[in-house]
């Protein structure tokens, strides 16, 4: 569906899930990719397995909050493949607890990586497709660049125990509506995308998570990683030129009735 080819791209938490499956997609497509992940091992061998079939891929592991990891992973890009094109500001954590004794060490960790590290990467990715939309006219391009960030579900519609973390995807969705208005005079669109529940390896470790999204989602399912990372595809795909400062809500339609999952 979407020709990515002479594209370079900027994935973070990309190791495994969600990103694992942007980053496959967006190989598949014909696009050089930036792997990141906090995990070495799973940055790395994704790259080797994308190499294997043909892909051109390099990885940048580290902590996707810390800056210089983030510039790392901006100077592969340009170094590496001669131009950025995309990033997706796919890291985050949560972590679930009640409000009334949330430890300040958990909220510190939330904010630098959900926060900081989406922050920084969309303004290390924007300055560098700017610098570059200035050097070349004719870059061959169709838009100067395109920013991906990862909201949440929880951002928009109450989850229990998720005070904190719904209050770092909801700042996502607004980033990106500002940077919607900041960046669209340099031709850099930017849009967010709201996952709801997820099959990730993670999300799977609870045994009964499928089976309880599966009552709870009208579509009669959780989504899935490739349902996620397709709506990142149309999100960093011409047919999406014009869409920008939004949220899309990726969820089989929880948030139409938002029941919450019972504890």
């Amino acid at each position: 569906m979407f020709d990515f080819k002479q594209r370079v791209a900027v994935v973070t938490g990309a190791g495994t899930g969600i990103g694992e499956a942007i980053v496959r997609q967006l190989a598949q497509a014909g696009a050089c990719v930036v792997v990141n992940d906090v995990n070495a091992d799973l940055a790395t061998g994704l790259c080797q397995a994308l190499r294997d079939d043909g892909a051109a891929a390099i990885a940048v592991p580290g902590d996707s909050s810390d800056l210089d990891v983030i510039n790392s992973m901006i100077k592969a890009a340009t170094g590496e493949f001669g131009r950025l094109d995309f990033a997706v500001a796919n890291a985050g954590i949560t972590t679930f607890g009640k409000f009334i004794d949330y430890p300040i060490e958990d909220f510190q960790r939330l904010v630098d990586v959900n926060l900081r590290g989406t922050f920084f990467l969309a303004q290390s990715a924007a300055r560098a497709m700017i610098a570059q939309n200035a050097a070349s006219v004719d870059s061959g391009a169709t838009s100067a660049g395109r920013l991906v960030l990862m909201s949440s579900v929880t951002g928009l519609q109450y989850h229990p125990d998720l005070a904190a973390y719904a209050m770092s995807k909801a700042a996502i969705r607004m980033l990106a509506k500002s940077l919607g208005a900041e960046l669209g005079a340099h031709g850099i669109t930017c849009n967010a995308i709201a996952p709801g529940a997820t099959s990730t390896e993670r999300t799977l470790a609870d045994e009964d998570y499928e089976a309880t999204w599966r009552e709870l989602t009208p579509t009669g399912r959780a989504s899935t990683p490739n349902d996620i990372a397709g709506t990142a595809m149309f999100l960093l795909s011409p047919a999406a030129a014009q869409i920008t400062g939004q949220t899309l809500v990726v969820d089989g339609g929880w948030t139409c009735v938002s029941p919450p999952p019972t504890t």
